[in-house]
């Protein structure tokens, strides 16, 4: 850990060099929170700031990153493309697995720890702003975004240098960790909602199910309202809470769901003290998906506003996209429903050619395991400018069993001339369009190796 800091001491020195700071970052709650935590310490740095989105660093894009002869910061992407990056003067703070290890890079793997759980592009970024100067109180933001990319779903909170900066964070008093149900929705749905749309773990007679939600409330004597006001997570007594968990797990048990699995429906919940409860501002997970529905939408600027401060008319229109973005997401997963769910050997998939957003289809398909095969991870393909957008989503089950999607999607990407790459539980990737059929032949074949390999381990 002490080179990694001190790594990040010496690109900070870069950084104070520099009179004008190019900031180029992702297009995903990760990536949002790093962009802003790089601008705002830039700017406290008394620096001139400018900030670019993207979805990728492909060549064009590069070019006209080149073309505005700036120093430019690399957050949340850029160690997959170090060596098209060769001639642009620049660092990169970064958590994807690098294409090569240099000089101008803090990335977590280069030290030897996991990108993927044990440091974010937000965290990474962080660890730059704070040897900057007193950016403190960055490290809210930099919970959202290692949040946002789910690094803490595999142990039921932030491991590894996660652990530092989240230590920090309450140390100076600007993240609360709560231990609690991890469900999503705690701040702002209520509890009925709560539960309806909560899919992994899946709760039978719940998950996805309005009524039977309803029914369950009920029959633990939990009121549903207080007064003309929907109960949320939030409203319910220490009591309440406890009654609806273990009855939860009793569930689970009875459903032959892994114990270890079921442990973690229970574990660190965190919060940002300076933020209203009972907003989305409020929970890192539920910031996270707010963020993210302004980046689905082409509507970063939005996110990033938020992350910089702004509330008031910039809110409300987060607001706006994060429930248009639920709409989307309802009638995506209604129109699975109606052209269904394909079965293979080992994975299961749909295709929603032009019918569901490319930035969204990846959502809808973890969520459609309220209806589909929870034995199999699910590929949802939809065509977009480049090609046609993969996205494949898994259960922590699946991944208990050997699973890796992100090991598996990128070779068979690159197999049929694409790319891609993500993490075990969710991964992406673009190919070219008409060769759906051949990358499913070969990810079914890699995913069933995956698995025989894990169960030969267990026997071994």
């Amino acid at each position: 850990m002490k080179e990694l800091l001190k790594k990040a001491v010496e690109l900070s020195e870069i950084l104070k060099k520099q009179d004008e700071i190019l900031i180029v970052t992702h297009i995903d709650a990760d990536g949002i929170t790093a962009g802003a935590i790089a601008y705002k310490a830039s700017e406290r740095a008394g620096k001139e700031v400018e900030i670019n989105f993207v979805k990728s660093l492909d060549e064009e894009t590069i070019k006209k990153i080149k073309d505005k002869n700036k120093f430019v910061w690399f957050t949340d992407l850029g160690s997959g493309q170090v060596s098209l990056l060769a001639n642009i003067d620049c660092i990169i703070t970064d958590h994807h697995l690098p294409e090569k290890i240099t000089n101008n890079q803090l990335n977590p793997h280069i030290f030897g720890y996991d990108g993927s759980v044990e440091l974010s592009g937000a965290t990474t970024t962080y660890l730059i702003a704070r040897s900057l100067g007193l950016n403190f109180d960055l490290s809210a933001l930099a919970i959202v975004g290692a949040v946002g990319d789910l690094q803490d779903n595999t142990h039921g909170k932030l491991i590894g240098l996660n652990r530092f900066i989240i230590e920090e964070a309450s140390k100076n008093r600007f993240v609360e960790v709560k231990r609690d149900i991890r469900f999503f929705g705690k701040q702002t749905r209520p509890v009925y909602k709560m539960l309806e749309y909560t899919f992994d773990p899946y709760l039978p007679g719940i998950s996805g199910d309005e009524m039977g939600a309803i029914e369950f409330l009920r029959s633990l004597g939990i009121p549903l309202k207080e007064g003309d006001s929907w109960r949320r997570w939030i409203d319910l007594s220490p009591q309440e809470k406890q009654k609806v968990v273990s009855e939860i797990i009793k569930i689970l048990v009875e459903s032959n769901y892994p114990y270890e699995l079921i442990l973690k429906i229970v574990g660190e919940t965190y919060l940002l003290r300076e933020e209203e409860e009972g907003t989305e501002l409020k929970d890192a997970m539920e910031f996270s998906t707010l963020l993210n529905a302004t980046a689905r939408y082409g509507e970063e600027e939005i996110g990033l506003k938020i992350c910089l401060g702004e509330r008031g008319k910039t809110f409300s229109r987060a607001r706006s996209l994060l429930a248009n973005h639920r709409r989307n997401l309802s009638d995506g997963l209604r129109l699975v429903d109606e052209i269904g769910i394909v079965e293979l050997n080992n994975i299961q998939y749909f295709h929603a050619g032009n019918k569901i957003l490319d930035t969204i289809v990846g959502i809808v398909a973890g969520m459609s395991y309220s209806f589909a095969n929870r034995n199999k991870p699910i590929i949802a393909f939809a065509e977009n400018e480049d090609g046609v957008k993969v996205s494949a989503r898994a259960t922590m089950r699946l991944v208990e069993m050997g699973i890796h999607l992100a090991n598996a999607v990128r070779i068979a990407a690159e197999k049929v001339g694409g790319k891609g790459g993500g993490h075990s539980i969710a991964a992406g990737a673009t190919i070219p369009k008409g060769c759906e059929e051949e990358f499913l032949k070969i990810l079914d074949e890699i995913i069933g190796k995956q698995i025989r390999c894990s169960k030969s381990d267990i026997v071994a």
